[in-house]
This record gives structure tokens, sequence and C-alpha cells, in this order.
């Protein structure tokens, strides 16, 4: 069993149109670093120097990352992550 995790649709393309993909446990960091090796392009979409872009947001289990240890978030077997861009806008 391995971690689950839900790619948005602008980055399905790096996924072969994959909507979920899977990755090694760890941390969210070294898990972004393992689905870079087999989807490239995806850690420099979503990362930047080891940490999570601040427009990406990412949930284990439900649990934004921010409220956890951000990059450092242990995932196990198992559990779900989900990358999710954050949207910005409306009108004024």
């Amino acid at each position: 069993m391995a971690v689950k995790v839900r790619i948005p649709t602008p980055l399905q393309r790096l996924t072969q149109g994959e909507e979920e993909v899977e990755g090694a446990g760890g941390t969210i960091i070294s898990l972004v670093n393992d689905l870079d090796q087999k989807y490239p392009g995806l850690a420099e979409r979503v990362s930047e120097n080891g940490k999570i872009r601040r427009f990406v947001n990412i949930y284990v289990n439900d649990e934004d990352i921010r409220f956890l240890n951000a990059e450092e978030t242990l995932v196990k077997d198992g559990d779900e992550v989900s990358i999710v861009p954050a949207i910005a806008g409306g009108t004024r």
C-alpha cells in the first residue's frame, strides 16, 4: 500500500491525465520529490527550495499541513494527500 495523492486538474498533464497517483511515505516534501521522479516537473510547480509554495495547499487526510508540521508532516501508507491550488479573485 502507498500514499494516495489527488492531483488538481492543472497538474494532471504531468501525470498523464491521472487524477490520483501513488507515492512513497515519509514527509510531505519527500513525497513531492518521489512523485517528481515519476512525473517530472511536478515538484517545481508545488515546491521551491524544499518548501511548499504559498499558493499551493496540501491536505493529509483532510488536515491542512500548515496546521501540522508543514513540509515535514509525516505521511504513511494508506494516507490520502490532496494538492489544491489556492484560488484568488472575486469582484469588487
